[in-house]
């Protein structure tokens, strides 16, 4: 295929993914409890992958083995980052949400070193310390975030970025060799509405679309549920036609399309500080990224 329409599918892939992010600040501005999102997130993805997995004949394969791997999965790509997520978007602006979730590849990075996954390099280490310094700049200057106090939930929304980065290299390990993408996914979503609906009920925070009624937050709920599907196998296809390098630089899109959009639709207006941090993630993403043919998953 012609590289040119390569990277014109890579920037829409790219597209796809920064929208979930103002999206997901709509989603979150009724109050709806993390795990109550979570479920329903589960439950719609669960619906939606079942025929593509029927229509693909992918293979699902239910045993002990496959069970760890698809909760692993499950907890470290949506019940825990999600959660987490979710209760940081509501506080803070999506524009800073986008610039957070970059941040993956540097992560992915540090615990690959960690594990002795990854050799290390000067080169790919500083572009994590630059990571740390975009952060800083979120966090450090009073003027950086519309409330200062907010300043606390930049320390919990990392925590998505973190599990994303453990679940890639847990991918990069302990992905089976006869359970493709899509059941992956769907084997996750079903160990994650079954966990969501356990605390939903417990907790009393359930959310009842009869009730609460179908409004703009709920509908983008279902819009950002599809673009995730439609952009994580779409930058799976894409490893696989153009590889995997190549196709890692769709986190030079998803950031800055997050925030342009938050602009767009939100009217969110960004200090100095929030501009200097997206060219200080860029250029460590830049510097974090792989030669060899592998890369860190995306959420």
């Amino acid at each position: 295929m012609n590289r040119a329409v390569l990277f014109l599918i890579l920037i829409a892939f790219g597209i796809m993914w920064g929208a979930t992010i103002p999206l997901t600040k709509i989603v979150v501005s009724t109050g709806h409890h993390p795990f109550g999102l979570i479920f329903w997130q589960s439950l719609i993805s669960v619906v939606i992958l079942y025929p593509l997995l029927k229509i693909r004949r992918s293979k699902l394969i239910i045993d002990r083995k496959h069970l760890l791997f698809f909760g692993t999965i499950a907890f470290t790509g949506t019940l825990i980052p999600n959660s987490t997520s979710y209760l940081a978007a509501f506080h803070l602006p999506a524009g800073v949400m986008a610039l957070i979730i970059a941040l993956v590849p540097m992560f992915a990075l540090l615990i690959a070193l960690t594990l002795k996954l990854e050799r290390f390099r000067w080169k790919r280490l500083s572009g994590v310390v630059l990571g740390a310094i975009a952060i800083a700049l979120i966090v450090l200057p009073e003027s950086s975030l519309p409330d200062p106090t907010k300043a606390i939930f930049v320390i919990i929304a990392l925590v998505g970025p973190f599990c994303y980065g453990i679940e890639g290299n847990y991918l990069s390990v302990r992905q089976p060799a006869d359970t493709g993408p899509i059941a992956t996914m769907f084997g996750a979503s079903v160990i994650g509405t079954i966990v969501s609906l356990v605390v939903v009920l417990i907790s009393g925070t359930f959310i009842n679309p009869l009730n609460t009624g179908i409004g703009v937050p709920e509908l983008s709920l279902l819009i950002t549920i599809m673009l995730h599907i439609v952009a994580y196998t779409g930058y799976i296809w894409l490893v696989d036609k153009a590889g995997a390098v190549f196709s890692a630089q769709v986190a030079y899109v998803v950031t800055p399309a997050g925030i342009l959009l938050s602009v767009l639709f939100l009217g969110e207006r960004n200090s100095t500080y929030i501009w200097l941090a997206l060219a200080v993630l860029l250029i460590g993403l830049f510097l974090v990224q792989p030669r060899q043919k592998s890369a860190p998953e995306l959420p």
